[in-house]
């Protein structure tokens, strides 16, 4: 199944995400893809629209799609999020993340972009009052 990632890893990793959408409304998924044979981008989109696409009521999903295998990732956000954070945020992270896999740090890499991804959207998507997790936290598997 994942060999990137302990079991212990991944936990923290959800907690991460858990504690990222305590800042903002705004909802983080991974999903970790080691079937795809095909056009990856494709696949994560196919991901996104079924994981997280118009089921946030501000439309600020985000999902990172990654194929370790493949040493392949996407990070995809919904409509909400591409009005408000700037692309030059996203290109960046992605850089850091590919750069911390290609050193096989795939736990640090991923827990960083969930860390930096919930105080950017805390910049956006600020908690007023109630704030309902909308998406699960839990890693998804392809």
């Amino acid at each position: 199944m994942n060999t990137f990632l302990t079991d212990y890893q991944m936990a923290s990793l959800v907690e991460a995400i858990q504690t990222a959408e305590n800042q903002s409304t705004g909802e983080i998924r991974i999903h970790i893809d080691s079937t795809t044979e095909g056009n990856n981008a494709e696949i994560a989109f196919e991901v996104f629209k079924r994981l997280c696409k118009d089921q946030t009521a501000e439309k600020n999903a985000v999902l990172f799609h990654v194929n370790f295998e493949q040493q392949y990732l996407t990070i995809i956000g919904d409509e909400g999020i591409h009005k408000k954070v700037h692309q030059k945020f996203w290109d960046q992270m992605h850089d850091e993340l590919t750069t911390a896999f290609s050193k096989g740090r795939y736990f640090e890499g991923l827990k960083k972009a969930i860390v930096e991804t919930g105080t950017e959207l805390k910049k956006y998507f600020p908690i007023v009052g109630e704030n309902p997790n909308e998406l699960p936290n839990e890693i998804t598997f392809s």
